[in-house]
């Protein structure tokens, strides 16, 4: 079938009208846009100028305003972080008796210092004492035999199978004597460590074993803190580092160093354990008691740095308050800055302010940009 020309044309021409009037849309778009960020801009100009024309209606033009001040010098900033620690020791140990039997006799009390080796209790040995008995007395005879046998075969009277026995008879008699004995020293309760009885768990008459725990000896002289701190500092902290352990419960500070940290970082906490060893002469510091440890994690030197609470906002920035000198009195200046870093209360400046320059302290919140003021610094 064929369709007049016009009809063809009508079509493509309509498109061809919507395709030009969308693209004339989006160009008006972008230069409105492009109007109302230019209004924007002058709008706060003039809002942060009425701002000012305000403050210095109220009060501030046209008096002297008394502020105190300071001059910004370079220091060395030192930034901290604090964890919780908890004091553990190594010599922390449950004692128990190398064999089995009944308790006879408990030689300490809790609370008592004992020594490495030193006898706690004894049990029930009166079956091996009575053997040992009887071996010393087989012992006895089988050496008063070994040697008439021996001065006889000296002197080549007797046989040779004769002095041989008597021989073997004395050393087997006296092995025996020793095996007895290692099972007697079995049937005491002995410390392995130097310390303290912390608590005695069993008591006369009851059957004590090698799996049973008699008592708990332990020796906190020298205890350490274990602490867990983030991931993000693994980078920041050394062996070696110093450290500052409070422990609240004692109203005590202790100064120290890191001894180790863990080289695994805890897949669930995401953390990593510092170790602090301490000495602890008076046994004051307990195992399991809660400190916290403050740890240094940044250092720079040469910085300028203010009181965060100095540094304020408006539309154009970070500013605060320097004194300028001009036809021999003094004046609040504006001064915007550029702040890194806040922390502690503190602000370092990276930019706007230089050695020397003299800031505004207090009375800034009474002053604006040109106001005349006196310092009354104490």
């Amino acid at each position: 079938m064929n369709y007049p020309k016009q009809l063809i044309l009508t079509p493509v021409f309509f498109v061809f009208i919507l395709l030009a009037t969308s693209c004339g849309n989006e160009e008006n778009k972008t230069e409105k846009l492009a109007e109302h960020k230019k209004e924007l801009l002058e709008l706060k100009k003039e809002i942060s100028a009425l701002e000012d024309e305000i403050e210095a209606e109220n009060g501030t033009s046209g008096s002297i305003v008394n502020v105190t001040t300071r001059i910004v010098r370079p220091q060395t900033y030192n930034h901290f972080i604090e964890v919780t620690g908890k004091v553990k020791t190594d010599q922390n140990t449950m004692v128990s008796p190398e064999g089995g039997g009944k308790i006879t006799r408990i030689v300490v009390t809790e609370g008592e210092r004992v020594s490495k080796g030193q006898v706690l209790a004894h049990l029930n040995n009166d079956a091996i004492e009575s053997q040992i008995e009887q071996v010393k007395a087989g012992l006895q005879l089988a050496v008063t035999t070994f040697e008439r046998r021996k001065k006889l075969w000296d002197r080549n009277i007797g046989s040779e199978i004769e002095y041989l026995q008597a021989k073997a008879e004395m050393e087997a008699q006296e092995q025996n004597l020793k095996s007895l004995q290692a099972q007697q020293a079995m049937s005491t309760v002995k410390s392995q460590i130097n310390g303290i009885v912390d608590e005695i768990f069993q008591r006369k008459g009851e059957i004590a074993g090698p799996s049973i725990p008699f008592a708990r000896v332990v020796n906190i002289d020298e205890v350490y803190v274990n602490a867990e701190v983030g991931e993000r500092f693994v980078g920041m902290i050394n062996d070696g580092d110093s450290a500052s352990v409070f422990f609240p419960a004692l109203d005590k500070n202790v100064q120290a160093t890191i001894f180790r940290s863990s080289t695994v970082i805890n897949d669930i906490s995401r953390t990593f354990r510092v170790r602090i060893n301490l000495k602890n002469s008076g046994n004051k510091i307990k195992p399991n008691l809660i400190s916290v440890v403050k740890l240094k994690v940044y250092s720079a030197d040469n910085l300028l740095i203010v009181p965060s609470i100095l540094v304020k906002q408006d539309f154009d920035g970070e500013f605060l308050f320097v004194t300028e000198q001009k036809e021999g009195k003094t004046y609040a200046k504006k001064q915007y800055v550029k702040s890194v870093f806040n922390t502690d209360n503190k602000s370092i400046i990276s930019e706007g302010l230089k050695d020397g320059d003299t800031i505004v302290t207090q009375g800034y919140n009474q002053i604006v940009n040109g106001t005349e003021i006196k310092i009354v610094n104490s």
